[in-house]
């Protein structure tokens, strides 16, 4: 027994040994460890290294926030400061709904409170509550979500608005974009801006593409800034600490020469062309030649920049980046050319119809002509074959110099990128002899701008130019408008009076070609053109009644010109009237608008400076509205404004109508009378999605005065001249 107790106890004796000896072995091991971390803790303090790195530079700068300061892009106005494009802070609200989002202080990044958010942010977006319910509320768990397009683009007041509830969890990010009030607006002139990803930066910027916006993109972009601060672990700016701050520098501000009551006339006169022929292109340009200055252009096809509706159909600037044969207006170079040289004999006689050149035969418009006629007749009846004698007359040599002289085939330089210069065929005695009526020469429409110039400053040419200055961002003038003569004259005064008073002949009934063009009590002055399409397929050229381009250039007054109105018509689809009659409803209202601005100086209405009416009544507003000159509209049953269709501080012209966004239901108004600026500020206040159809001002709408309108509503539009 005591043995055994003497054995057991022997045993115990055994591991309680074992048991202590590695007890002090783990004693000794956690020690050292302890010991190895603090004498590691101690280096770093010592050193503040670690494999190279100075720790202490890198934990400065994981606690420094290097924050872009965004410059703003330069605006871009009509002659009487009217903006057409500029700038536009738009934002885009979301909502964090993972609960793990606490910040620094313990409170909650996330929607803490569903309905009551969406309560509130009903008052702001577009949407009823149950709607921004339905988004707080996914099917799936989410980090965070957004709210549809009502829930993009929204304004810095409305952000503001937003903020100023304290609903944790609602964020915003900000999207660049640019903002073309007008809607189709000399689209291929001003051009677009749009956002592009700068991969060294990691910004998004806007940079133009089309137009001007691309011709003068580093004029209208600014010089970003930036700010370096200190931060706590949440991005907070910590209290007394450095920073570094470099202000941003905004781009310079681009004032056109397009007027804009004139180029709505325009493009309003380019629709009902548009909708009722359906040609396959236009073009129409509206210039005072005295100075070169562009009052007016557009083209078709064409798309609206704020939308982007119609761009993928109409990419290239007609203007510039097309070049076509011209037909008959280009007998006004030929013309002068032959008067200036001595080599116009309007007295003697020739036999019009045909004429043979190099065993060619070249036709007359009238097939049989008019059997023997004068000189004097072949501009006003543009006789073909009369012009074929004048270019003979004057001999290759000459006229190819005339040629020159009008820089046919060079580029004129106007700054709208991608311009082409043409060609000239002058290979041969026929290439030679249907150049004389604008066939087998290639051309630009500004081109034949610059030529026209020449018409009302004796024979010298000017520059067309779409820039009347360029400011700074406090619209200090940096570079005021120039004329720019293009070369030395290329004719007389003497030959300008011939050539104009050639023009005037057109418009005569028994012998002229432009009757139709004909104005009363209207000093004007013309000449018509019918130039056949080549055929690039099959060689020669296109048959048929419609497959021609249409011209007519228009100069007033008739003695002494000082504005040209030129205007072409490709291939109209549904050619339900003849060409001079499709050109003329163009021509006449745009040649009758520019005299009568003209004789007000083009400048015949006032610019007014939009307020901020938002937070206001809406009878408050009225006051205001009426005190400044403008009329307001109302929609929405709610009192307080919380939208206005036109920016604050916005230029626009007196009398215009502009509608206003109040809270509550939105009713239908009475549209009969509005134009299509108009509707657009009620598809962009409301939501609703008009589908409008003609020119004009609205005679129909499908959705009647006083019923309900709700975004998406859709709303059919008939418009009438």
């Amino acid at each position: 027994m005591n043995k055994h107790i003497s054995k057991k106890y022997n045993l115990n004796s055994k591991a309680h040994g074992y048991r202590f000896t590695v007890g002090r072995f783990l004693e000794v091991a956690v020690a050292l460890v302890f010991l190895v971390f603090i004498g590691r803790f101690l280096y770093l303090g010592i050193s503040k290294t670690v494999n190279g790195q100075d720790l202490t530079a890198k934990t400065e700068q994981l606690y420094m926030r290097n924050q872009v300061l965004k410059a703003n892009r330069g605006n871009i106005y009509d002659r009487n400061g009217l903006a057409v494009a500029q700038d536009s802070h738009l934002y885009t609200i979301y909502a964090i709904l993972d609960k793990s989002s606490i910040n620094y202080k313990n409170k909650p990044e996330y929607v803490v409170n569903k309905s009551k958010t969406a309560e509130k942010l009903a008052q702001v977006l577009p949407l009823k509550a149950n709607k921004i319910l339905k988004y707080l509320n996914p099917s799936q768990p989410v980090f965070q979500v957004q709210f549809g397009t009502a829930g993009s683009n929204l304004t810095k007041k409305q952000k503001d608005r937003i903020e100023k509830m304290n609903l944790p969890g609602i964020k915003f990010f900000e999207t660049q974009s640019r903002l073309y009030p007008n809607g189709n607006f000399a689209a291929h002139i001003i051009g677009l801006a749009t956002p592009v990803y700068d991969k060294k930066t990691r910004q998004q910027n806007l940079e133009g593409t089309m137009g001007l916006e691309a011709w003068y993109d580093e004029v209208l972009t600014g010089k970003n800034g930036y700010q370096v601060s200190a931060v706590d672990a949440s991005n907070f700016q910590t209290p007394n600490s450095t920073h570094t701050y470099k202000a941003p520098v905004d781009g310079n501000n681009i004032y056109l020469t397009i007027d804009s009551q004139l180029q709505e006339c325009l493009e309003s006169r380019l629709s009902y062309v548009q909708d009722t022929f359906n040609p396959v292109s236009m073009t129409a340009v509206v210039e005072d030649m005295k100075t070169g200055k562009v009052l007016a252009a557009s083209q078709r096809p064409s798309f609206n920049p704020q939308t982007k509706k119609g761009i993928k159909n109409s990419y290239r600037n007609i203007l510039v980046q097309d070049t076509y044969e011209p037909g008959s207006v280009f007998k006004v170079l030929t013309l002068s050319s032959a008067v200036n040289s001595g080599n116009y004999h309007p007295n003697q006689y020739y036999n019009s119809g045909s004429v043979s050149v190099n065993g060619s035969v070249i036709h007359d418009w009238k097939p049989h002509g008019w059997g023997s006629i004068p000189f004097s007749q072949a501009f006003p009846r543009s006789s073909n074959t009369g012009f074929v004698h004048i270019e003979q007359q004057m001999g290759a040599k000459t006229w190819k110099k005339y040629l020159k002289k009008f820089h046919i085939g060079q580029k004129t330089g106007v700054t709208l990128p991608g311009e082409q210069p043409g060609l000239i065929a002058f290979n041969s005695p026929v290439d030679q002899a249907v150049t004389s009526f604008g066939q087998g020469v290639d051309v630009n429409v500004m081109q034949m701008m610059q030529a026209f110039s020449s018409l009302a400053n004796n024979g010298q040419m000017v520059k067309p130019q779409f820039v009347e200055k360029i400011t700074d961002a406090d619209d200090h003038t940096i570079t005021g408008y120039q004329i720019k003569n293009v070369g030395r004259p290329v004719y007389s005064k003497e030959t300008a009076n011939i050539v104009l008073e050639n023009m005037r002949q057109v418009l005569n009934k028994r012998i002229g070609t432009g009757a139709a063009y004909r104005m009363k009590n209207q000093s004007i002055a013309v000449k018509t053109g019918t130039a056949q399409i080549a055929n690039l397929k099959g060689g020669g050229y296109l048959k048929g009644n419609n497959n021609y381009i249409f011209s007519v250039v228009g100069v007033t007054p008739a003695k002494h010109p000082r504005y040209c109105i030129y205007i072409t018509v490709k291939q109209p689809q549904r050619m339900s009237k003849p060409a001079e009659v499709i050109l003329s409803s163009i021509f006449k209202p745009v040649m009758n608008r520019t005299i009568l601005m003209s004789k007000n100086g083009l400048s015949s209405s006032t610019m007014i400076k939009i307020p901020d009416l938002t937070g206001l009544s809406y009878k408050e507003a009225e006051a205001i509205a009426q005190r400044v000159g403008f009329r307001l509209v109302r929609i929405g049953s709610g009192d307080k404004i919380t939208k206005q269709s036109y920016q604050a501080g916005q230029k626009q012209q007196s009398g215009k109508l502009m509608l206003v966004r109040t809270a509550g239901i939105i009713k239908c108004p009475a549209m009969k009378g509005w134009s299509k600026d108009e509707l657009q500020q009620f598809a962009d206040l409301t939501g609703a999605k008009l589908s409008i159809q003609g020119t004009g001002v609205v005679s129909k709408q499908s959705v009647a005065f006083g019923e309900t309108v709700k975004s998406g509503t859709k709303i059919k539009i008939q418009l009438k001249e």
